[in-house]
């Protein structure tokens, strides 16, 4: 499977943005994807997940409330809807699907830069 991400940018406080992410190959086997992000000096966290079939979505406390996951079947392709971003959402964030074969397999996308200004 390979994800690519597109759609982070430079934005002011209180602004959007919405990332995408194109997943391609064996994306039949995916059974969840979700969105990571990982701040300078920190360690990569989630964001939010949703299930293949677009049913159960997880998000973080953090971003509860202001951004939206969703998933477009027939275009294999992700979504994270940022709204009222705040500076502290300023990281790179990352695409990750969870396939399952015989085991279960993650892929990540390479990133895509979200700055949020003050």
């Amino acid at each position: 499977v390979q994800l690519v991400e597109s759609g982070g940018g430079l934005v002011q406080a209180g602004g959007s943005l919405r990332l995408s992410c194109a997943a391609s190959g064996s994306t039949f086997t995916i059974i969840t994807m979700g969105w990571y992000r990982q701040a300078p000096g920190k360690q990569r966290e989630l964001v939010a997940t949703i299930t293949y079939g677009g049913s159960n979505t997880n998000y973080a406390d953090s971003v509860k409330g202001r951004f939206t996951i969703s998933l477009d079947n027939n275009k294999n392709t992700m979504y994270l809807q940022m709204n009222s971003l705040k500076p502290e959402d300023t990281a790179v964030y990352y695409c990750n699907a969870e396939t399952q074969r015989l085991a279960v397999v993650e892929f990540w996308g390479q990133g895509t830069q979200v700055t949020v200004s003050s």
